[in-house]
């Protein structure tokens, strides 16, 4: 492969993005331009970026305020689907990646580099998302993956290297997290969590409290939808991005959103990781009880089935597919009953539906009630069961006869 001339790297300030500048200066002599995109990962991580990178060595910094498009345009289409990877992680770094990714490609584009850099390391589901978005969207740019090309073995190394540069950085050695955050949730990885012998330490949790030290009395959330996305909050229309800042406050506040999972990562390995999304559980949980309501039977449990491939697609970072694109607008018609509110109870750490209410509903009371109706007639079961169980019924007077 050419030594690339300039090279548009997706950066994050931390600690393997802070090294990469530096590194790829030195390695490929190439100008650098630092990419960032805002996805809602909190002021305090965004602070001082640019003239950091620009320190590092950086020649040109893009910090895209992709927050909206974010919310909007990704997470509510995960919502639709009902996607969850593995019973238990709601996505948020793989929902994140394509979007970053795009975003970098359009910057790489736009200034005229001839390659793309990224910080994931040879062994984690990220290099898989950021590089088959640029298969997608820019298969002529060459890739670089320092993490595959350096002697630098783990993040004590890179540690190293930043101090011998005088890099600033806010990893320790006593203190070797890796942290992944967006308005969606944040990951926690490596040190103690390495082992999942070991309980989750109690100085990983950033964002939500202890259910232990949730508040004593409950708490009470209404989230309305309108087509399965989310629109509302206790009656109060919202913008994508607020609604979910709202969310993540009040889930926070009661202990909601702790996960705790050994995962299959897409390169074969197990992994361990934490994971804080108090708002995402919130929403998930919601549009559960909201489909419950408005979808028949069918086409609940279809969905269900395509909901899990769904969320494979996103954890092995194939957003940008026609099987994505063709699974959303099966999503999109399935979702258009589901227009509703959901009112949740929240207590320490725990979620109870309280309320459901549709115009779709298809609940009928007299229906279901036990009380004998006329909509209803008991005896017609009789021929249901004698049908169904007519097979059963030959395959045991079958055995009988042997």
């Amino acid at each position: 492969m050419h030594k690339p001339k300039k090279v548009a790297l997706a950066y994050s300030g931390g600690l393997d993005t802070s090294v990469i500048i530096p590194w790829l200066k030195e390695n490929y002599g190439c100008e650098v331009v630092a990419v960032c995109g805002d996805i809602g990962q909190g002021g305090d991580e965004l602070s001082g970026l640019e003239a950091k990178a620009r320190k590092t060595g950086a020649s040109e910094v893009y910090i895209e305020d992709l927050r909206e498009e974010f919310v909007s345009q990704y997470l509510w289409k995960l919502v639709r689907s009902g996607g969850v990877y593995e019973h238990k992680y709601l996505l948020g770094t793989s929902i994140a990646r394509p979007l970053l990714a795009k975003k970098q490609v359009e910057v790489a584009l736009a200034t005229g580099c001839d390659a793309l850099a990224h910080g994931c390391t040879g062994k984690g589901n990220d290099q898989v998302r950021f590089e088959l978005t640029y298969k997608a969207l820019a298969p002529e740019l060459q890739v670089i993956a320092p993490w595959r090309e350096w002697t630098i073995v783990s993040r004590e190394d890179a540690i190293e290297y930043a101090r011998e540069r005088n890099i600033p950085i806010s990893a320790t050695t006593a203190k070797i997290y890796s942290r992944d955050r967006n308005i969606w949730h944040i990951s926690h990885e490596g040190g103690a969590l390495e082992d999942p012998a070991n309980a989750a330490p109690d100085e990983i949790w950033m964002l939500t409290k202890s259910p232990a030290e949730a508040p004593d009395k409950p708490g009470e959330v209404t989230i309305g939808f309108e087509k399965g996305v989310p629109v509302s909050v206790n009656g109060k229309k919202m913008k994508a991005f607020e609604l979910l800042e709202t969310l993540n406050t009040i889930g926070a506040e009661h202990g909601i959103g702790r996960i705790d999972l050994v995962e299959n990562r897409f390169v074969g390995m197990k992994s361990r990781g934490c994971y804080e999304t108090p708002g995402g559980e919130l929403i998930m949980f919601a549009i559960r009880e909201l489909e419950a309501l408005t979808l028949d039977k069918s086409t609940l449990h279809y969905k269900q089935q395509r909901a899990l491939e769904y969320a494979e697609l996103v954890y092995n970072g194939l957003w940008f597919t026609p099987l994505r694109e063709a699974l959303d607008a099966f999503f999109e018609k399935v979702s258009e009953p589901s227009t509703g509110e959901i009112k949740l109870q929240l207590y320490k750490g725990n979620v109870t539906p309280l309320s459901r209410k549709s115009p779709n509903s298809l609940y009928s009371l007299d229906i279901a009630s036990f009380t004998m109706g006329a909509a209803y007639d008991q005896k017609d079961a009789l021929g249901f069961i004698n049908l169904v169980g007519l097979p059963i019924k030959v395959r045991a007077l079958a055995a009988k006869k042997k």
